[in-house]
């Protein structure tokens, strides 16, 4: 399988819950999930843009390493959450979502959709202040080059 250059590889994948359980209401879980993406951001499986937990489903901005595919990409989250976490029943709906990101204005689009997903859902009046969130973060990863606008 050849894969497309990394740098034309960004998207927004959302992934939600089995039967839309609020799994993520539940601070451990919540914080399992952030610590599952954030592992794999580190071991260099994908950059990460931007994210959001949300009680039953997550977004991510998320770039894949040029030799993982975005499927595989998701499945290090889904799967090594699924793993941690040890539930007996389903953890997540069997595919998700992802809208490739083309431009500057879609990437600045998608992560303010994302950050403000918690004050739209009313969990926070601030996105900064939602605790499993990019907008409580400066530390990730900065928007890919090829998107950002010409001069």
């Amino acid at each position: 399988m050849r894969l497309a250059p990394q740098e034309i590889r960004t998207y927004l994948v959302t992934s939600v819950t089995a039967q839309r359980r609020s799994l993520f209401q539940v601070t451990a879980s919540a914080e399992i999930l952030q610590q599952t993406i954030f592992d794999y951001r580190a071991q260099g499986k994908f950059l990460l843009h931007a994210f959001v937990i949300m009680p039953d489903h997550f977004h991510a901005i998320i770039t894949p390493a040029p030799e993982i595919s975005l499927e595989k990409a998701v499945q290090f989250i889904k799967g090594g959450f699924s793993f941690r976490f040890k539930s007996k029943l389903d953890v997540w709906m069997k595919s998700f979502n992802e809208s490739q990101i083309l431009n500057e204005d879609k990437f600045r689009n998608a992560v303010l959709y994302i950050e403000q997903n918690p004050v739209r859902r009313g969990l926070t009046s601030l996105p900064e202040q939602y605790p499993y969130s990019s907008a409580a973060r400066v530390s990730l990863d900065p928007m890919p080059e090829h998107l950002q606008a010409r001069a």
